[in-house]
């Protein structure tokens, strides 16, 4: 709730979901600006940031992709302005050039990167831990276990990095992002930060001269690490074995050691800055003990640095695991307190005597179907795919299709009848198209397709787009253009017309923007089944690049304006069984908001979950599907 990060009562405490305690301890340090690209599980601190953006006189902005708002923010700590940037771990690859660079220009104001990574990849297509790009760019990092230290940790990172001269990264994990605990306010600064004057000798400049200065920076926070409050042991003086952790592990360890009962022989030291580490603390905690569990999310990371310490200090004769060496920890994949307790017990030797989960007997099991992803219903995304697998089976030789990240990732599964042959990142379809366009003249002649978002074609696409033209592939580039940046909660992009913090603006049109590239560019209704499947074949028999944009905005957006129109279906025109493309509502077409009734083996609607869209009435080969008022699309 964007009261409880904007209240002033140091203090207080209040019940604060991760992402609301950053946004808080981003207001809290000062900052005036504000830059991200939406990505779970990072996507509601920008949101909220720009909600109350006027109300705390600061400037938030959905930028264009990651290097854009890297580089913004880069720019008002130019000017000494405080500044936040926020990305999900996909996002941090994005910006490698930009991270690297800024890190040996260094900063002015200070500026905090968060990164929410997200371990078991809930809203991704990767676990990738980054953690590793804070060490390659020799940025400091910051890694909170609770919401109270993401609060906190955020706010000492500009200290912290207005200290070194130097950006600071601040990576949390999806429990944190979206879990809930108590967080105690501190107080929000009423004197606003002015921007300095740039002189003619002032500079931020990224070159290798100024690689001393990076090294310097890092071997400075080490020291500052040492003595940081976010480090602390708790456990018996000289502990038969000792638990590592940093980030969400210090929670999980803290619950297996009590389980097991083993808190007088085990100790827990929890690591809050976790590059450079503080080797100094570490190496004197260490001589502890023999035996040392390393927990953490997701890679080895803190494990395999402990273990170069242990290395160069030989004093330390210590049997390290975690899951890495003897992998008492699952390699990959997300914790849980149940994967912690067991490495404990391993290690230890103990049994858990605590209550155990009861589970239903097999034979009083019940089987559930099988659940799978799936379109919501009325989503223009299940027209498209639909039209261009049926424009691909009439077509001479087998197409194929390049895929993008959204949404429309289910083109690769059943939702989206297993249309894509390729899957990347963002961007990577079009450029990917743009190689097999290519080799037409070495005989290949199969029909190739590359589909990406509304969101995606702006943050990713136009240089392929343009590098498509440029050399002339033998290509279609379709654009699926839903009106939102739909999978990661409607943030508005460049051709929405809004800005985060809620402020109108010329939006940039994509079909203005392909023509102005030099592209032939057709724009179609998805939904207009019949006379789009005839213009995607046309353009498929056409030589060199096409563009087509399928326009139609996304339904969750679409019934918000709109009073719903009625659907059923009559059940003495439905065939049933007997329908010649074999339960074509339920089985093929796939809409959540049209089932099957296996009662009486016709189909029906779910009034619940069916948005009144209509397409599924011009796609019911007996017209048995009857739609009547509201303001069908």
């Amino acid at each position: 709730m964007e009261w409880m990060i904007t209240t002033n009562e140091p203090g207080k405490t209040y019940l604060m979901q991760g992402n609301e305690a950053i946004s808080r301890g981003a207001l809290e340090a000062g900052i005036r600006f504000a830059a991200a690209y939406p990505g779970s599980p990072s996507s509601e601190i920008l949101t909220m940031l720009g909600h109350v953006a006027d109300e705390m006189e600061i400037y938030a902005e959905w930028s264009t992709n990651e290097t854009c708002a890297l580089e913004a923010c880069l720019g008002a700590s130019f000017a000494g302005i405080r500044s936040l940037c926020v990305m999900k771990q996909n996002g941090l690859l994005v910006v490698g050039d930009a991270l690297h660079s800024a890190s040996l220009s260094g900063v002015k104001g200070g500026l905090v990167l968060v990164v929410a990574d997200d371990p078991s990849a809930h809203s991704s297509t990767n676990e990738f831990d980054s953690r590793h790009q804070s060490r390659s760019a020799a940025v400091p990092m910051l890694e909170p276990a609770n919401m109270q230290e993401a609060k906190d940790m955020v706010k000492w990172g500009f200290e912290l990095s207005e200290q070194l001269q130097q950006l600071v990264m601040v990576r949390t994990v999806t429990r944190i992002n979206h879990g809930r605990s108590s967080v105690t306010l501190g107080e929000i600064p009423q004197q606003k930060q002015v921007p300095a004057v740039i002189g003619e000798w002032d500079r931020l400049v990224a070159i290798n001269w100024f690689k001393d200065a990076q090294i310097s920076k890092l071997e400075q926070a080490q020291v500052i690490f040492k003595e940081s409050p976010f480090n602390w042991y708790n456990g018996p003086e000289n502990p038969d074995m000792m638990i590592v952790t940093c980030g969400t592990g210090w929670l999980y360890s803290i619950e297996a050691v009590k389980a097991l009962g083993v808190k007088d022989s085990v100790g827990i030291l929890k690591i809050g800055t976790t590059w450079p580490l503080p080797e100094e603390f570490i190496v004197k905690h260490l001589g502890r003990t023999k035996k040392v569990l390393v927990v953490e999310e997701v890679d080895p990371f803190l494990e395999q640095n402990i273990a170069n310490i242990i290395a160069y200090h030989p004093e330390l004769n210590i049997e390290l695991t975690g899951r890495h060496g003897q992998k008492v920890i699952p390699r990959n994949g997300e914790l849980n307190p149940n994967v912690v307790r067991n490495a404990l017990a391993n290690m230890t030797g103990t049994t858990f005597t605590g209550p155990e989960v009861t589970f239903i007997p097999p034979e009083e099991a019940v089987a559930l179907p099988p659940r799978e992803l799936t379109f919501c219903a009325g989503c223009p995304h299940r027209a498209s795919f639909f039209l261009l697998k049926q424009t691909l089976r009439i077509q001479e030789g087998q197409g194929v299709v390049m895929g993008d990240i959204g949404c429309y990732t289910m083109g690769g599964q059943r939702a989206g009848h297993y249309l894509f042959n390729f899957l990347s990142c963002m961007g990577a379809g079009i450029s990917a198209a743009e190689g097999l366009g290519q080799l037409t003249r070495f005989g290949f002649d199969q029909p190739v397709i590359a589909l990406a978002g509304d969101s995606t074609f702006f943050h990713s696409c136009m240089p392929a787009l343009i590098n498509a033209k440029y050399h002339n592939s033998n290509m279609l580039f379709v654009i699926l253009d839903n009106s939102a940046t739909a999978m990661t909660g409607f943030q508005p992009h460049p051709g929405i017309g809004l800005t985060a913090m809620g402020k109108t603006t010329e939006p940039i049109s994509i079909a203005k923007v392909v023509e102005a590239i030099g592209c032939p560019v057709t724009v179609a209704d998805p939904f207009d089944i019949t006379g789009t499947t005839e213009i995607v074949y046309k353009l498929l028999k056409q030589p060199g690049l096409k563009v087509l944009i399928l326009k139609q905005e996304c339904a969750t957006l679409a019934i918000r304006k709109r009073e719903k129109a009625k659907v059923w279906v009559d059940q003495d025109l439905c065939r049933g069984d007997e329908c010649g493309c074999g339960r074509f509502c339920s089985r093929i077409w796939g809409c959540p908001g049209n089932i099957w009734d296996y009662e009486v083996g016709k189909a029906k609607i779910d009034e619940v979950v069916c948005v009144g869209c209509g397409v599924c009435v011009s796609l019911c080969p007996a017209g048995a599907i009857k739609i009547e008022g509201g303001e069908a699309v």
